[in-house]
């Protein structure tokens, strides 16, 4: 019975993606606190093993399966020999990110309209958004912000080349202008919805194609 619920708890965490707490895990696994630390820890200890390519981490108040930091490199050589296909929700989870940053999950959800979750781990698994820094409100969530991979990607020489703001986030803007990100401004403090298009190296299409490609 124990073997069946630390495979149930492992499908749990791997399916996730997002660190899960204890209370949350023995809701889901029917079992009580106890007994979820209880497989917790015996889950870390078996990934401890040096055949195992994972390990159990203790996170953001939570449990969370990650990539053992001794394969990061071959794990980043992977990465460059592929080609980086994202949706068209990544795609569009990334472009409020690039113009609100920095902005939280609540945010993105706010504006899209559905949850973010799994886009903004895709995101951050393929370095184009990193963590920077908690908001100072209730629950201190998360920020997140673009990396120099994503402006390697875009062929952007930085973030001010970004296009004229897509169409969601004008929108949302002319709803809540006192929202607007540093990066909706021109120099004359105008929101750039208002404004010609910035000259860039890439176009609106950065809500509308679904692969990126990179040159290597």
């Amino acid at each position: 019975m124990q073997q069946d619920n630390m495979g149930r708890l492992e499908a749990l965490l791997f399916a996730s993606g997002e660190p899960l707490g204890v209370p949350q895990l023995a809701e889901l696994l029917g079992l009580n606190k106890p007994q979820t630390w209880e497989l917790l820890g015996l889950l870390q200890e078996e990934y401890k093993s040096e055949k195992r390519g994972l390990e159990l981490r203790e996170v953001a108040e939570g449990w969370q399966l990650c990539t053992k930091a001794s394969h990061h490199e071959m794990i980043l050589q992977l990465a460059g020999t592929q080609e980086l296909k994202l949706s068209n929700a990544a795609m569009e989870t990334l472009a409020i990110i690039a113009y609100r940053q920095p902005v939280t999950r609540t945010e993105m959800e706010a504006i899209r309209g559905v949850s973010v979750d799994g886009v903004v781990n895709t995101l951050l698994e393929w370095e184009l958004i990193a963590e920077a820094g908690r908001k100072d409100t209730a629950g201190r969530p998360i920020l997140y912000k673009t990396t120099n991979r994503f402006l390697e990607v875009f062929g952007l020489k930085a973030l001010k080349d970004l296009p004229a703001m897509p169409d969601i986030l004008a929108e949302d803007a002319a709803k809540h202008p006192q929202q607007l990100s540093l990066l909706e401004m021109d120099e004359t403090g105008t929101p750039a919805a208002e404004t010609d298009a910035v000259p860039g190296a890439v176009d609106n299409s950065l809500l509308g194609e679904e692969d990126v490609k990179e040159d290597k």
